[in-house]
């Protein structure tokens, strides 16, 4: 996160764009309403730095600058989730990441 926030200050791009867009990928929590399956490929989808480096390289090489700034705000959001141990989703819940359980852990009722 840090350092694409210092990429960001580097384009001298618009701070209230990185404001208006840093929460943006989040929308993929709406996916979750459908089911837990859903919810993941959404969720990992948006939060997988594959499509912002595609996005910045496209912006980059493709002459098209006002697409640079929405990269790297992406990347920005996600290196913040990953600080906070958010990580890559399994369809089973919520919780379940590439990075361990986040949240309460789930008690099952056998075994309660």
């Amino acid at each position: 996160m840090a350092v694409s926030v210092a990429f960001y200050a580097a384009l001298h791009a618009n701070w209230w764009l990185f404001g208006a867009l840093f929460l943006a990928p989040d929308i993929a929590f709406l996916a979750y309403l459908a089911n837990p399956r859903a919810g993941a490929i959404a969720y990992n989808t948006l939060h997988s730095y594959i499509a912002p480096l595609i996005l910045g390289m496209f912006a980059y090489f493709g002459n098209l600058p006002q697409c640079l700034p929405v990269s790297v705000i992406w990347m920005a959001h996600i290196g913040f989730d990953r600080a906070l141990g958010y990580g890559l989703k399994y369809g089973s819940a919520f919780g379940a990441t590439h990075l361990g359980y986040k949240g309460r852990p789930r008690h099952n009722a056998d075994t309660a």
